[in-house]
């Protein structure tokens, strides 16, 4: 029964991500499904936060109404443009390239987001690149892979690859006139040019994430002010850029549920489960499982849209994969680094104590990096906000 217990307890982490993969493809494929029934993304971006601030916003209240930090006009404004590039630019571009593209070439592109990262973690000086270093040859090395595969994936589509259980579709559904091919290759390359800047807001929100959560550590209750204010000003753009009244109109349809399945299950619950694991196992190892996910949505996509997955994107997508494990292996690298360090300061530390009457024990040195702070969910996460405000990829963030 030990044993039994001891692997029920070791498979837990496993199954969890698992399970947090199969959500966050549903949430790609009910989305894809509401936008091509006419849903505005503008619109269900404004419904999906709304949904995710009711969601966190009890647990907020109860459970840190006594460690909430005072909020200040500097806290207050770096709120304001945390929600502007998450729930605002990050989801509105990201929609608008699931639109125009697919769940699975979104999923595959969204994986050059802990090498963006890491790009602008570097340039802020937040990150140490020492190229003597294998880890840090090995994040630049992922990145300079990861960036190859996005441009392979914008610039170079392909062939239709024929899956087996679409081998038998009708004689002229394969053939397309030349303005017809002429649009879609126009759209598939704003799709890809929207998801990388979608990419790049999440990006920015980590680094500048990064400087909030010190001031401001209740990351519950940071989530949902990020969510609330993200809700308004999404509310703002969308009475801007959508001028017809109906396009507020939702019923009980599929429209109602990707919102609230968007909001409730890949924002609240993902926020939860993935900081629990994030706890317990790192973010390399809640990063590693990101992948999963575009396979899962590609067959999905396939099965219930009928998705047409050409060869530029299967070998984009091949080489960011590639990419971003070798960006996680550096940070793996490094955080067993940081860790032996740790451990070599402990019995110097305890020696300095036994040997002096009345001296002061050594400090030993934190060992957490900055940078890290812009886990997915749990440690940024605190993270937190990336699965509240969206989900797409989260995880993979947490690595850099």
């Amino acid at each position: 029964m030990a044993r039994c217990g001891g692997f029920v307890e070791k498979a837990k982490p496993y199954v969890a991500m698992i399970s947090l993969q199969f959500g966050y493809a549903g949430m790609n494929v009910l989305t894809k499904v509401s936008l091509n029934q006419g849903m505005s993304h503008y619109v269900l971006v404004v419904y999906r936060h709304a949904f995710a601030t009711l969601s966190i916003a009890p647990f907020a209240l109860v459970l840190e109404r006594k460690v909430r930090p005072k909020m200040t006009w500097s806290v207050f404004w770096q709120i304001f443009v945390l929600a502007l590039l998450g729930p605002v630019i990050d989801q509105n571009f990201y929609y608008a390239g699931l639109k125009f593209t697919g769940p699975t070439f979104a999923c595959a592109m969204s994986n050059i987001l802990p090498a963006m990262t890491f790009v602008m973690a570097v340039i802020f000086r937040m990150e140490k690149l020492d190229m003597k270093k294998v880890r840090c040859q090995a994040k630049v090395a992922g990145t300079a892979v990861t960036v190859a595969g996005a441009m392979l994936m914008t610039l170079y589509k392909g062939p239709l690859m024929e899956l087996a259980w679409t081998r038998h579709a009708p004689a002229g559904a394969a053939e397309a006139p030349a303005a017809a091919a002429a649009d879609s290759a126009r759209d598939w390359f704003l799709g890809s040019l929207f998801v990388i800047i979608a990419t790049l807001a999440w990006a920015s929100l980590f680094i500048l994430q990064t400087h909030t959560i010190k001031q401001y550590s209740a990351q519950l209750s940071l989530t949902t002010l990020i969510c609330f204010v993200g809700t308004l000003q999404a509310v703002v753009v969308t009475f801007v850029m959508e001028r017809r009244p109906s396009v507020w109109t939702i019923g009980f349809d599929m429209n109602l549920l990707a919102a609230a399945y968007a909001g409730i299950v890949t924002s609240s619950i993902a926020y939860y489960v993935q900081g629990l694991v994030i706890q317990k196992t790192g973010p390399v190892f809640a990063s590693a499982f990101s992948p999963l996910m575009m396979i899962i949505v590609a067959a999905m996509g396939s099965f219930i849209l009928a998705e047409k997955i050409y060869l530029g994107g299967v070998l984009g997508a091949v080489l960011i994969v590639v990419g971003l494990y070798s960006v996680l292996w550096g940070k793996h690298k490094e955080t067993q680094e940081k860790e032996a360090e740790a451990k070599m300061a402990l019995p110097m530390a305890s020696k300095g104590d036994g040997s002096s009457s009345g001296g002061e024990a050594a400090v030993v040195p934190d060992t957490e990096e900055i940078a890290g702070v812009g886990d997915d969910v749990a440690r940024n996460k605190a993270n937190g906000v990336r699965s509240s405000s969206d989900v797409r990829g989260a995880s993979a963030a947490s690595a850099v």
